[in-house]
Formats: structure tokens, sequence, C-alpha cells
């Protein structure tokens, strides 16, 4: 045993040796979960430790989780990378309490949002609304990281996979961290991703959020994120050589974006049923699993979520066909439709259709309302496709809610 390991070994042995009852103990057992030693090992081989500071990255699309460790240069390293069990609504953030978004932005969780009483097993608050949503009438609250693979809003892991994340923020805070960063994006915000998301309604907002992300993957530092006007502002590194490295970074892909576009990467828009959940649940969700639990709205994880190919205007790319069709494109390439009678296909056949691709989420439905200026009338896949359900709210054991 290392001396890290023992003496990791020795502060949780004290921690519990506190604990003032057996009935406390019972309560906080989970929450005292040790990190696991391979995860120790992993930090020694990073250059980390348990106690020092954290930073969390979240992406709806492929629905991960990374939790990112602050090494002895100073720079923070990816640690480990855990599967999101689910997460609900659609790509873009969330403006109305009810409206099942999982939000997007950047967050600060501290001590106070930790909840070890939650009825999801273990649970933290990552801070939404902050201050760029209450600028733009955000409403909702206590929007959770949390375990049982069931979200209404929230980023839901499994029961071991936040036991080991909430391990991990435990310590960190015990190394005198005040509070970790929480940085929430739709998907990974490459220069490709970009290209494709270009006609999104929510492209000026995803656009700051990559500035942000460009200035992390730059200099290996927690973005400085405040709000100025409506915007997300980030504040420039003190060191100008970082900052050249992150102006050099912008430019890059900046270029890379306009190189993809001027190749003829088609533009989408994806949409989901209700979110989504990582492939490897896949084959669990489908079926009564002790790992999982209870899953939230299995229905609507079926089928993947939709890419809708769009023109320049933002129209679908090609008109209606149907299965039967030598002319439909999506039958001749393996792609999917609504099956004929469906709910679905009815909304299609009032509207323009789309060629359709199956990517690694749900069935096509309506995204939340967009709020933003640049909103002038419904999303194109509102108009595509109907309303999807809404699921009551629930509370932890605590009382707080989830």
């Amino acid at each position: 045993m290392t001396k890290t390991q023992a003496d990791y070994g020795r502060t949780m042995l004290i921690a519990i040796a506190l604990m003032l009852s057996p009935a406390t103990a019972a309560a906080n057992s989970k929450s005292m979960t040790p990190i696991p030693m391979g995860t120790i090992a992993l930090m020694k081989a990073k250059g980390t430790a348990p106690t020092s500071p954290i930073l969390i990255r979240a992406y709806k699309q492929e629905a991960e989780l990374e939790v990112w460790k602050q090494a002895k240069n100073g720079r923070f390293v990816l640690l480990k990378t855990f599967p999101i069990c689910r997460w609900s609504g659609q790509l873009g953030p969330k403006t109305t309490l009810g409206d099942r978004q999982t939000p997007e932005g950047f967050y600060a969780v501290g001590p106070a949002q930790m909840n070890p009483n939650s009825s999801f097993h273990l649970s933290f608050d990552i801070g939404y609304p902050n201050t760029y949503d209450r600028a733009h009438g955000g409403s909702g609250s206590y929007l959770m990281v949390h375990g049982s693979c069931s979200s209404a809003g929230c980023f839901a892991m499994t029961d071991k996979g936040i036991a080991e994340i909430y391990a991990l923020v435990r310590e960190a805070f015990s190394g005198g961290q005040q509070a970790f960063q929480f940085q929430s994006y739709p998907f990974r915000m490459t220069a490709d991703n970009m290209a494709k998301h270009r006609l999104n309604p929510n492209i000026g907002f995803w656009r700051q959020l990559k500035e942000g992300s460009d200035r992390f993957e730059a200099t290996g530092e927690e973005p400085v994120a405040g709000v100025s006007a409506g915007r997300y502002v980030f504040q420039p590194a003190q060191d100008p050589q970082k900052e050249a490295m992150v102006k050099a970074r912008q430019i890059e892909e900046e270029a890379r974006v306009a190189a993809l576009v001027a190749q003829g990467r088609p533009a989408v828009r994806v949409t989901y049923a209700d979110g989504g959940q990582h492939s490897s649940f896949r084959n669990l969700s489908r079926r009564k699993s002790a790992t999982l639990g209870q899953v939230s709205r299995p229905d609507t994880l079926a089928l993947a979520g939709q890419e809708i190919i769009l023109t320049s205007s933002g129209a679908p790319a090609v008109k209606a066909c149907t299965p039967a069709s030598s002319l439909c494109p999506a039958q001749q390439s393996g792609e999917t439709k609504p099956a004929a009678g469906s709910a679905e296909a009815k909304t299609a056949a009032s509207t323009p259709s789309a060629k359709v691709r199956r990517t690694s989420q749900a069935k096509p439905t309506t995204p939340p309302p967009d709020t933003s200026a640049a909103a002038t009338e419904r999303p194109l896949h509102e108009k595509l496709l109907g309303l999807f359900r809404s699921e009551p709210r629930q509370e932890p054991a605590s009382g707080r809610k989830i």
C-alpha cells in the first residue's frame, strides 16, 4: 500500500469514527463511500490526489460526464469519464419550470449543494438558475446530478456512478476547495458539431459555451465565467502567453468550422422524444435491471435521436416520400421513417418531411420553447413533430426537490 493510499484510508476511518450515532452512521454510509483504490492509483499516475481541486464537464448528446482533477502543475487533467444513465428534454438550455430540459451553461457547486439523503441514492445541485439563466428569465430549481437513472431535468447516473463521483467531490471539498465548476454542454464542442448545428436557434448561445470550452482546452485552467448584457463573458488569462494560446485556438476552431461548411458539411437538427442515455445502458434499460433500477420513460429510448438534414434556409433537405417509394432516400440507405399510421407519420403528412438519420438517442418530438431574442417563430422540428409528455417532479427523502 502506498503512502497516499494509507493516508486516505486513515482519513476515512477517522471520518467514520466521528459519526454521532448508529442512526447517523446508517443515514450517511452512502455519502462516506470511499473512492475506489483503482481511482486513487489513477490519480497518482496523473499527478493529482484525492484532495486536489475538481472540475466536472457533462455532454448531453454523448451522454457522458467527465471528472477532471487539478494536477501538481496547476493544470486540470481528465481523471475518468462516466456514462450518463439518463437525461431529459432536448439539446438546448433550460428556460422554464417543467420543460424537462437538462440545463446547459457554467455552474458553481459548493458543499451546501451536496445531498447525502437524496431518495435518488446521492445527489448534488448543479446551481440552476445561475446569473445567465436569471438574466433570461429562467425558472426552475433543484436540478441535480444523482443516481437512480430517472430524470426530469437532471443528469441521472447509476447508483454506483454517483457514489464514486460524490466521493471525489467530497474529498476535494475536504482539501479546501470552496466550490467546483460544473460545465454543461449540449454536445462536445468540436468544430464538426458546431458546423452541423449552425442553423439551430440556440447556435448563438452555444458559441458562447464554446468560448469557455476552448479556454479550458487551451489552458487547462478553470475558465472564469461572468455575464454581461445577457451573454457569457470570460475573464482573460492573467498570463499573456496563455491568453495568446486561447486566441490561437479560437482562430483555429473558427477556421475549421468555416472549412467544413465550405466542404459541404450538412446542417442538421437533432430531435429527441425525451432526452437520452449512454449506449452502454441500451440493452439493460430494455428490461428490468437491478443495475439501473427504475429507468424513467424507457419508451422514449426505443429509437436513437433523429438527425434531420437541413438546407441552407433551414428547411428539410428532401421532399416527403413513402417507405414503398423508390425515391425514398431514407429507405434506400437503411435509414428510418415513422411507421405508417403512427403519430409521427400523421405529423409528417401535414408538414414538410426531412431526410432522417439515426444517431444515439430517441424518437423525434418537440424541443422546449426557445425564449431567446433570435427565436421569431416556432423551431423547425416543433413544426414537424408533436409535443412530448410531461412528468411530475420528484423529491428526495430529505424533502429537497430533485
